[in-house]
């Protein structure tokens, strides 16, 4: 998609793609006929720019052809590079950080109201906790016990203009989350068996708090020359270097 669009945030889908596989693979509630379901859950990718990692997830549902990964970023799709409602399957257009979370926890909210057992799944990044509105979604996610909701931090260090401990530094966003009434975990956000017991065992706590996980990532998993580098936020791919990221991401298999 990235090469083929010429486009940009390649690393930042990297950092989230087992998440988004085990909650689709494992936990998600949908219909593969109507994307649209009243009663499915929410997942709602808040980084709207790691959106090629949901993409990626939704040609494997067969929601999306390869036709429509071809023409990812080209003139006349709907795939964007920013997550767009108008693609159905995705429930929120973003990308303008802050607001992803504070759409979820309406949705959270509004299923508690109508006494539904749907759930809501909400991706931030740990630099969007920059952003104020975050922390009055979550401030009121406690207070209601939205205990339907879960908040997953990709906590890859990074955002756009480089280290987040270096622009506002988070010392422990599982604390910091939890002073606001909220159950959560901290783990290995590539380790798929992990997310997805961490995600079974906080459903199974019963608890009334809302969910949270600290997922711990590395910015451009599984290409060498991506990992850890701030500089794959916005570089291109050019032919040589597309061919050695499917290498790589081929040995992986």
């Amino acid at each position: 998609m990235a090469f083929n669009g010429s486009t940009v945030h390649i690393a930042c889908a990297f950092s989230i793609i087992e998440i988004l596989a085990v909650i689709y693979r494992s936990h998600l509630r949908y219909s593969f006929e109507d994307r649209e379901d009243p009663n499915r859950d929410y997942l709602i990718l808040s980084k709207g720019h790691g959106v090629m990692a949901q993409y990626a997830c939704m040609k494997e549902l067969g929601w999306l052809s390869s036709e429509d990964i071809k023409n990812y970023f080209s003139d006349g799709t709907l795939l964007k590079g920013l997550s767009d409602s108008r693609v159905p399957g995705l429930e929120v257009s973003s990308g303008s950080l802050g607001h992803g979370l504070s759409v979820a926890v309406g949705l959270a909210f509004a299923a508690k109201l109508n006494g539904t057992d749907q759930k809501t799944y909400v991706v931030v990044g740990d630099g969007e906790l920059n952003e104020g509105p975050i922390w009055e979604a979550i401030q009121f996610a406690g207070h209601h016990k939205l205990s339907n909701l879960m908040i997953i931090v990709d906590k890859n260090n990074f955002q756009a203009m480089g280290k987040t401990s270096e622009i506002i530094r988070q010392d422990n966003i599982q604390n910091q989350i939890k002073s606001f009434e909220f159950l959560v975990k901290t783990i290995n956000g590539h380790d798929e068996d992990l997310i997805n017991q961490t995600i079974v065992n906080l459903w199974d706590s019963k608890s009334e708090m809302p969910k949270g996980i600290v997922a711990e990532t590395l910015k451009g998993k599984g290409i060498s020359f991506m990992e850890d580098s701030n500089e794959w936020h916005y570089s291109r791919l050019n032919e040589k270097l597309y061919k050695k990221a499917l290498a790589e991401l081929e040995a992986l298999k």
